[in-house]
């Protein structure tokens, strides 16, 4: 019993220690200037536009999306290899792609690349900024700003339909508490309603 404890604890610190695509921007004068996002194995991400660890948004990622992630990185070999393409373009921020797994690290920095798996994989990470940026806004607005709800409805509901759209699970608690709360707007409510049926459907969930 005792050899078997001690495997299922090898275990999870194995699982814990697995491997993270991260990917980081900095990009003065844009919004944001800084991003940092740490995608783990079992859909776990950090969210950070700032280097502060404490300010990270931590939540759970569609499985595909993770997929499609981690594709993208062994396509690269992990970015053991060169993404810059080289040449001379705009600035369009200083990128870093890195590899982590245990003590293993593989990092490419980049302002622009010619790679199409590269480029496939920098626009799934702005995706993840662009959803959880508004993840942020729409929680500042149930909480201090009732009529701005639908405003950030809207533009959810926008990325909603550019499938653009990441990490839903954590949108469902804060939709269903705007359909309930007869507070809202009658729009902004129905709009809730709409979307929240919408993410269920997509991950097979039943609607409440």
């Amino acid at each position: 019993m005792k050899l078997l404890a001690l495997l299922a604890i090898s275990c999870s610190i194995f699982a814990a220690d697995g491997p993270k695509v991260i990917y980081s921007k900095t990009f003065p004068g844009s919004d944001p200037a800084y991003m940092l996002i740490s995608v783990q194995h079992d859909g776990t991400v950090s969210y950070n536009e700032t280097t502060d660890p404490d300010n990270a948004e931590n939540f759970k990622l569609e499985p595909a999306s993770v997929g499609a992630i981690f594709d993208y990185a062994r396509k690269l070999g992990n970015f053991k290899g060169t993404l810059e393409s080289g040449l001379k373009v705009a600035n369009m921020g200083a990128k870093t792609l890195r590899w982590e797994d245990g003590a293993e690290t593989s990092e490419a920095k980049f302002n622009y690349s010619q790679d199409d798996n590269a480029a496939k994989l920098v626009d799934l990470f702005e995706a993840i900024s662009e959803s959880e940026r508004l993840f942020v806004q729409l929680k500042r607005a149930i909480r201090f700003d009732k009529l701005g709800v639908n405003d950030a409805l809207l533009r959810l509901n926008i990325l909603y339909n550019q499938k653009r759209l990441m990490g839903t699970p954590q949108y469902l608690p804060l939709l269903d508490r705007i359909v309930k709360d007869e507070s809202y707007l009658h729009m902004a409510r129905e709009r809730a309603a709409t979307l929240a049926d919408g993410l269920r459907a997509a991950s097979g969930q039943k609607s409440q």
